[in-house]
């Protein structure tokens, strides 16, 4: 009797997988979804602008004037951590590129959000600004020390882009 017990248990065990796989492929297939979608969500960072703008000792930078195909994906403003803003985007490219600013230590913070870049000891100059170039194993950077605050255009992208998201810049 044991015996025969045993073969029932794996054969209820097969029966209750095949009817679990077939209501996961009907549900797969009769739920609508999207495989071409971006998992990525665009938001709406004007609220913590606003907020960081407010109460940072530093003008806060953000871009204006970019294309539609810039899509914002991060903000946070962190008083705590060196009065740091941050601002993520994916470039038109699909590329990450970051608006960062901070209060902090500059050598440390740019190396901090860049990556590990290092300082090319060159400069770029981006919209009529002198910007220095670093150069990353994964982002590359262009910084700038003013009013207070470090302000460092980083991530995957191109120098080009970075230089166009560093043109966009403005404080108010």
């Amino acid at each position: 009797m044991a015996s025969k017990r045993g073969k029932q248990t794996v054969r209820d065990m097969f029966l209750s997988m095949a009817v679990i796989s077939a209501v996961a492929g009907g549900v797969y297939i009769f739920v609508p979804h999207d495989d071409k979608a971006n998992p990525v969500k665009a938001v709406d960072y004007r609220v913590e602008l606003l907020t960081a703008r407010r109460a940072a000792p530093y003008p806060v930078a953000a871009p204006a004037g970019l294309s539609k195909d810039w899509k914002p994906t991060s903000v946070s403003y962190e008083r705590q951590s060196g009065n740091g803003w941050h601002l993520g985007f994916l470039d038109p490219d699909g590329k990450y590129v970051a608006v960062e600013q901070s209060t902090s230590p500059a050598n440390k913070y740019v190396s901090e959000v860049s990556q590990d870049a290092k300082n090319t000891g060159r400069t770029q100059q981006v919209a009529g600004e002198a910007w220095q170039h670093w150069k990353g194993p994964k982002y590359d950077a262009l910084v700038r020390h003013d009013d207070g605050a470090t302000t460092v255009v980083t991530g995957s992208a191109s120098t080009q882009r970075l230089a166009e998201m560093a043109a966009a810049l403005k404080t108010s």
